[in-house]
């Protein structure tokens, strides 16, 4: 297949249409939340980019859409795509870079005669990253039965608004008969580390999702007066917090594991009091789920001993939890020998990782030079943009065209 030449200049076309959507001026990060009004262009501009290639788009009923080339109705889909929300100033390619290098891949297609066989689908998933809602991949977890409705129409939001009222409706919840007419997905994403600025690779095929979570620590303690009551008389939780996040820095590194406590939540909040309760979240990811049980129980443990220590309580809750996600092994090595780019694995979870359990599914990572994620220094050269969408089209055309 021919790829047209000036696909570097027509990524960076189609790239400068949603840059600005969400970008914050002070930091250069992006507040895209999921159904938020900066999504919400994002969603419209995937409908009218889906509508100048004459492709369809349905709705799941989750807030995920889908847009078709070919019969919406038939079997033996090939779905591609990502996700448009991003943490609090995140960087801009986390999500969209998927989506975007989708539709050029479908372009590229085109322009070389190629028509596929089998659907073409290209996905737009809602609320992958839990910013808003607090379930990472909520709208893929929703498709494919993995969390309940009940539980996933009342998700709130920190104003209080749930999701089944920032989607407009009660969310559908499973869709077997939407999920069986596909036969793999692919998703192109930017790369969360520097790997491949160490093999001098642009692009690679990811062997496996590390097995991660997110777990909420509350600390009840009691609240004071931070200028009369006596440091002996005081039961604040703030220290137990503190603790718990060094220990959970150690018992990581101690494991060859990822730890980080990066949100928390102070009540009431003020400068001259002492605390009453905090709550800190936990985002824990390890190479073998024993390793990451063990570094749970570990930091829990040492939560637990200090608040002893300091008059508090603690408790522990589960949030969300991924398993270890071995991408079908087939279709990795298929695609590695196809590319010629090299495996990898990933600790970072994606709506691949979801998927993974009920279809073939494949992801390709683009090369980052910062290898920094989730921030605004998240970047990639337009060059290595346009390389992963040749290979993406190189994939998209060897699964659905021939």
């Amino acid at each position: 297949m021919s790829v047209p030449d000036d696909l570097v200049g027509r990524f960076r076309a189609l790239w400068n249409e949603i840059a600005p959507v969400g970008r914050d001026g002070r930091t250069g990060g992006y507040l895209r939340y999921a159904l938020t009004e900066p999504e919400l262009h994002l969603r419209a501009w995937f409908r009218d980019q889906a509508g100048r290639r004459d492709m369809p788009v349905t709705d799941d009923g989750n807030g995920n859409l889908f847009a078709w080339w070919g019969d919406s109705e038939a079997g033996d889909a090939v779905l591609t795509g990502s996700h448009f929300d991003s943490v609090p100033h995140g960087g801009a390619y986390d999500g969209p870079l998927g989506i975007v290098s989708a539709f050029l891949a479908v372009d590229a297609l085109r322009a070389a005669g190629v028509a596929p066989v089998r659907p073409l689908v290209v996905a737009a998933f809602v609320e992958e990253e839990g910013a808003r809602f607090g379930v990472p991949c909520l709208g893929s977890r929703l498709l494919t039965g993995e969390l309940a409705l009940e539980r996933a129409a009342g998700l709130r939001d920190a104003a209080g608004v749930s999701f089944a009222e920032a989607l407009g409706a009660r969310p559908a919840g499973a869709r077997p008969e939407l999920l069986g007419r596909f036969s793999a997905f692919v998703e192109l994403h930017v790369e969360q580390g520097r790997a491949l600025v160490e093999t001098g690779a642009p692009v690679a095929v990811a062997s496996a999702i590390w097995p991660h979570g997110r777990w909420r620590f509350d600390f009840l303690g009691e609240g004071n007066h931070a200028g009369t009551t006596r440091m002996a008389d005081r039961h604040d939780p703030m220290l137990t917090y503190a603790f718990t996040v060094l220990a959970a820095n150690k018992e990581a590194r101690l494991r060859g594991a990822h730890a980080t406590m990066g949100r928390v939540t102070v009540e009431p909040n003020a400068t001259n009091a002492i605390p009453s309760r905090v709550t800190g979240w936990l985002d824990a990811r390890a190479a073998e789920p024993e390793t990451l049980a063990g570094l749970v129980a570990a930091v829990h443990g040492k939560a637990v001993e200090r608040a002893h220590r300091d008059g508090t309580e603690v408790t522990l809750a589960e949030e969300s939890a991924t398993p270890l996600v071995a991408f079908d092994g087939g279709l990795a090595d298929r695609l590695a020998r196809l590319l010629d780019a090299p495996v990898l694995p990933t600790g970072a979870g994606h709506d691949a990782g979801v998927l993974a359990g009920h279809l073939p599914t494949a992801m390709l990572f683009v090369r980052n030079p910062t290898g920094i994620s989730h921030s605004p220094s998240e970047w990639a050269t337009d060059a290595d943009c346009a390389a992963g969408v040749r290979a993406l089209a190189r994939v998209l055309q060897e699964l659905a065209c021939a």
